[in-house]
């Protein structure tokens, strides 16, 4: 006995890892299929170790019979094609922008909310939170619970994976032309990421944030609390794989350090690393593949009353995108809230 799951957007990074993630955490699939635009229908992608998944034609796929639909296709095929799945009695769990701040639609993150799933009825559309949202309210949710949290301030130093392969490529590219001298010529970014940050991710506001920075303030007081408040700075920086944040949180009650280090390391999906020496803290270079969220460079914040300044970083297409998604389908399960009973 298996659920029925399509995996929508299956030849991008994401859907690859979802397929990936399915496998290696052995979801109770009876049928995986994989989905895709028109142009990249017919080409094959693994699932798990010994299978091969020939890819099929989105838009002419009926999700009748369905269980699970796990989308990343990009927002506006999500807006299209999410519905009509929800509506044939699929669950939809979208990774895309298109439904996070609907107000029937749930925005989870399982270790954070996940008694949020119960409302996902009224649309079938669970959301998948941004990359930069999910890890930094898995390591804010035990802080919040100790202390309360009251403000939040945060850098994020993110990787090109973000913004798909060609971004990946284009840092690859650019990286290998500096050394024979051709010119680094933006495509994927508004200037060369070869050796350079680019504080600038999604589209500008009409207040001088992006909508990347409007997401993390929006979505974590959706997720964890609407009274936190949240400012954002986000930055594209020249790693393959991994987002990277420095957080200051001011807090209503005292917190020390110590405190902090004890809630973190009971929490589920945080790994404490913080030795207070030379390396002995997590860098995108050593989460690469991992599930957890990292926390280092615990400290306090002497600037505010009750402050803590801290580093997390997490492999942002695992828990970032795919991990989390399969999380939710699993918390699905767990709760028995899916209608269908598998095959």
């Amino acid at each position: 006995m298996g659920y029925r799951v399509a995996v929508v957007g299956a030849t991008g990074n994401v859907g690859r890892e979802i397929l990936k993630t399915l496998a290696e955490r052995s979801f109770p699939v009876g049928e995986v299929i994989a989905l895709a635009s028109g142009r990249s229908a017919g080409q094959q992608v693994s699932f798990g170790e010994n299978q091969v998944l020939k890819v099929q034609n989105l838009e002419k796929f009926d999700f009748a019979g369905t269980h699970i639909g796990l989308f990343s296709p990009g927002a506006s095929v999500s807006a299209v094609h999410a519905p009509r799945a929800a509506a044939a009695g699929c669950v939809v769990i979208d990774n895309t922008s298109q439904f996070r701040m609907d107000h029937d639609v749930p925005l989870v993150v399982p270790e954070v909310n996940p008694g949020a799933l119960r409302n996902f009825r009224k649309r079938n559309i669970i959301a998948n939170p941004n990359c930069s949202t999910i890890q930094m309210v898995v390591a804010l949710k035990p802080l919040h619970d100790l202390a309360r949290i009251k403000r939040v301030v945060v850098s994020t130093y993110q990787s090109v994976s973000g913004a798909g392969k060609e971004a990946m490529d284009e840092l690859f590219t650019q990286t290998r032309g500096i050394f024979v001298n051709d010119a680094a010529t933006p495509e994927v970014f508004t200037k060369p990421i070869a050796f350079n940050c680019i504080p600038h991710i999604d589209k500008f506001m009409e207040d001088g944030f992006t909508k990347e920075e409007w997401k993390m303030a929006v979505e974590t007081r959706k997720i964890l609390d609407p009274d936190i408040q949240v400012v954002a700075t986000c930055v594209r920086v020249p790693a393959f794989i991994g987002h990277g944040e420095a957080i200051n949180v001011e807090f209503e009650r005292p917190i020390t350090p110590q405190q902090a280090w004890e809630a973190l390391r009971e929490a589920p999906g945080i790994t404490v690393l913080d030795q207070r020496e030379d390396g002995g803290y997590a860098t995108q270079v050593d989460i690469a593949g991992e599930d957890p969220v990292f926390v280092s460079r615990m400290r306090v914040d002497p600037t505010v009353q009750h402050g803590l300044a801290f580093w997390c970083v997490a492999d942002n297409l695992r828990k970032g995108a795919a991990l989390n998604a399969v999380q939710i389908a699993e918390e699905l399960v767990r709760q028995n809230l899916l209608l269908r009973e598998p095959a």
